[in-house]
């Protein structure tokens, strides 16, 4: 509440933020509606292709034309999408048969796999108040993930798997050179992510309707837009103001699977989802302060 009063700008952040995360969980849910008929990798492909040439002019526009798009470490880039590639796999096949809240819920951990491997990869020292932030988190995995049948329990280990990747490239945000933008970033996340699933060509994919190829239009705007918006909620906000909505992605899956599908998960997913949220709140108060008192000292 502090950070929110401390800037007026908090609020309008905030509102940038939540449209954000609602184009990420549409994106997520045109993803479960193509997963019946396409290969994960396949549908990555669609997307990627879709999105470069909109976003290499945007990064061009911003950046000052064509070397915009120049890097001075081309293979961080190409790593992070190796592992983009790897987690947006995982979580589009987890989609198959998991709920789109429930997917989205185990998701959520990615922030709580990013605070328990900054020890053992970056060597940060871990307080004991992180430790109990991490711990609640696997915690609540653990309530959202009920015993079940046996499909389902796949499903979630490849949700939960998605999450531990997406944090390995969370944090390998760090090797990407200063002068690199956002819009430079998404250019070779978009570009690597589709050479990397260019090898579909050779796969025998469905015949492509025209439903399937606005689906995939819509996927590919609505992940570049959200990610966009929510990259320039940071720029407005606080980050410990707006960071916390980023769970607001549970009231849009929950709506748009009850919506759409007619499913609405058990209460042991949004006890743990809130369990989740809750450890990751902390851990972004704890980033906060602890950056601010970096600044002070």
């Amino acid at each position: 509440m502090t950070a929110f009063l401390h800037s007026r700008k908090n609020p309008s952040a905030i509102l940038v933020m939540c449209a954000g995360v609602l184009l990420l969980v549409v994106n997520d849910a045109i993803a479960k509606g193509l997963v019946a008929r396409f290969d994960p990798f396949q549908i990555l492909f669609a997307r990627s292709v879709i999105a470069l040439p909109v976003v290499a002019l945007v990064a061009m526009w911003h950046r000052g034309g064509i070397s915009g798009l120049r890097s001075a470490r081309p293979s961080v880039h190409l790593l992070r999408a190796v592992l983009a590639v790897a987690a947006t796999y995982l979580f589009i096949a987890s989609l198959d048969a998991l709920p789109l809240a429930e997917a989205t819920a185990l998701i959520f951990t990615a922030p709580i796999f990013v605070a328990a491997l900054s020890w053992p990869l970056l060597r940060q020292r871990v307080s004991g108040a992180r430790l109990a932030a991490v711990g609640a988190g696997f915690v609540g995995a653990l309530i959202a993930v009920q015993p079940g049948a046996e499909t389902m329990q796949t499903a979630s280990a490849l949700a939960l798997g998605a999450a531990l990747v997406n944090a390995l490239v969370m944090m390998s945000a760090r090797w990407i050179e200063q002068h690199d933008g956002f819009w430079t970033m998404t250019f070779y996340m978009t570009l690597f992510s589709g050479a990397l699933c260019a090898f579909t060509l050779g796969m025998d994919w469905p015949s492509i309707r025209i439903e399937d190829a606005t689906m995939f239009a819509m996927m590919a705007g609505a992940g570049t837009l959200g990610i966009a918006l929510i990259t320039q909620a940071f720029r407005m906000g606080d980050a410990a103001a707006v960071a916390p909505f980023d769970y607001t992605a549970l009231i849009w899956a929950s709506a748009i699977g009850w919506a759409v599908w007619g499913t609405v998960p058990g209460w042991p997913v949004y006890l743990g989802a809130a369990v989740i949220a809750s450890g990751g709140t902390a851990l972004i108060v704890l980033d906060a302060r602890r950056a601010k008192q970096e600044v002070e000292a």
